[in-house]
């Protein structure tokens, strides 16, 4: 099962808010993209690579687009953490994980 945490909700708003400026049609098209990219974590959750800054097995991530697509495997399942630019330093401490 995939879950989305509410700051990994409140990040692909955000995502949307930001592209929307320009266009409706790509805003919507690319936040579909990125919760169609977490699809596969049912089936396969470590199809991901090891986010390098926390160096722990179980935190993971997707790559669409721009976008690092940050999750961690639990029993449960794999729980989506949060969508971050590439360009986002993660441990600036802005980034909530």
């Amino acid at each position: 099962m995939v879950i989305w945490s509410e700051p990994a909700k409140a990040d692909l708003r955000s995502i949307h808010d930001f592209i929307a400026h320009d266009s409706q049609h790509y805003a919507k098209k690319v936040t579909q993209d990125i919760r169609e990219k977490t699809d596969v974590l049912d089936e396969l959750p470590k199809v991901g690579k090891k986010v390098p800054e926390l160096n722990d097995e179980n935190i993971r991530e997707l790559s669409l687009y721009s976008y690092r697509i940050i999750y961690e495997i639990k029993d449960q399942g794999a729980f989506v953490l949060s969508v971050v630019h590439k360009r986002r330093d993660l441990m600036a401490g802005d980034i909530e994980l």
